[in-house]
């Protein structure tokens, strides 16, 4: 016995000493966030963090609180404009899972018109999220975007999963809403109903940067 201690002992100063040892060497656990982009649970994001599970479709939606005025900032990728990760994160949908899409996204009908916040509802919170980003743009130009969109299981009024998403680079203003990021999302939506992505792929690849989305999934 003390012979066998002496030995984890040395194994575990040896890692220690080399800063490389993985925790399975030491009988831990694997590191989470590294699941298969072909296979595993929706929710988990593999830029080192867990997507947040909303509340899910309600019966009857409120107007969400938004983050405080001013403290949310665009970024922008070749002049595309990209959400503030800490103010929206993205948030997705406990009523959406790999193991239902044939009766929620996929399913034939359509999923996302009996979900949706109505109007007079996402109206108002527009207004007050475009406040917390300082947008100051033309509000028919711009969307209030759900990060993760419905079709990929997005949370539906979830305020970390809505953000007002700016008119693209070059869009004709008053022409109203018109952005890349949807067809992005369609895209995503097809491959997740066809099986040749996981819809945890799909929502960890819209969080980490729509306008590399399909090409991190080998999507054309």
């Amino acid at each position: 016995m003390r012979s066998t201690r002496r030995a984890a002992s040395s194994v575990l100063l040896t890692c220690l000493m080399l800063a490389g040892c993985s925790p399975t060497a030491l009988g831990g656990s694997a590191p989470s966030g590294s699941a298969s982009d072909v296979a595993g649970p929706s929710g988990v994001s593999g830029a080192g963090r867990v997507i947040a599970v909303g509340a899910g479709p309600q019966k009857t939606y409120t107007v969400q609180q938004q983050p405080a005025a001013g403290s949310c900032h665009y970024r922008y990728l070749k002049g595309e404009p990209l959400e503030d990760p800490t103010c929206t994160p993205g948030v997705i949908s406990p009523a959406v899972t790999q193991s239902n899409l044939k009766s929620t996204i996929c399913r034939k009908g359509g999923y996302t018109s009996g979900i949706r916040p109505s109007t007079s509802v996402t109206g108002r919170e527009k207004r007050l999220n475009a406040a917390s980003y300082g947008f100051t743009g033309r509000m028919g130009d711009a969307e209030y975007d759900h990060l993760i969109s419905l079709q990929l299981g997005g949370d539906p009024n979830d305020y970390r999963n809505l953000w007002v998403e700016p008119a693209d680079p070059g869009h004709k203003k008053g022409a109203g809403v018109n952005n890349a990021k949807d067809p992005v999302e369609t895209k995503l939506h097809t491959a997740v109903c066809k099986g040749t992505v996981t819809l945890a792929a799909a929502q960890k690849a819209i969080v980490t940067d729509w306008t590399t989305a399909l090409s991190r999934l080998g999507i054309g």
